[in-house]
């Protein structure tokens, strides 16, 4: 696998970014499609409803969050297979909407498909 890194969807895109995937259930407040520059939207790879607004990106629930996440990311084996498959030819890079870029599906996502998880 190459590399896999992660980016808010509100920082620029770059060419360095290749292929850019977005990892959230639901699309980023304000930002328009265009600027964007998702080059695919793949809901299967974020949390649940339930289980985002449960975490509610408080830290304290962190941990929790990432057992969780990483058990219903075994239940979508296709769409991990599609982030390896784009993971193998080239640069990945996971896109996020989240504040907080410390504690966010993203990072949980890296590390699962590293199998760090």
């Amino acid at each position: 696998m190459k590399k896999v890194q992660i980016k808010r969807v509100y920082d620029k895109p770059s060419p360095r970014d290749g292929t850019r995937v977005l990892v959230d259930r639901v699309w980023p407040r304000g930002m328009k499609k265009d600027k964007a520059h998702i080059d695919l939207w793949l809901k299967d790879a974020a949390p649940s409803a339930d289980l985002r607004k449960w975490f509610g990106h408080h830290v304290a629930r962190w941990k929790d969050f990432r057992r969780r996440y990483a058990a219903e990311l075994d239940k979508h084996p296709n769409a991990m297979d599609e982030l390896r498959r784009l993971a193998d030819k080239h640069t990945l890079t996971l896109i996020f909407s989240a504040r907080d870029e410390e504690h966010n599906n993203a990072v949980v996502l890296r590390e699962y498909l590293a199998g760090e998880n």
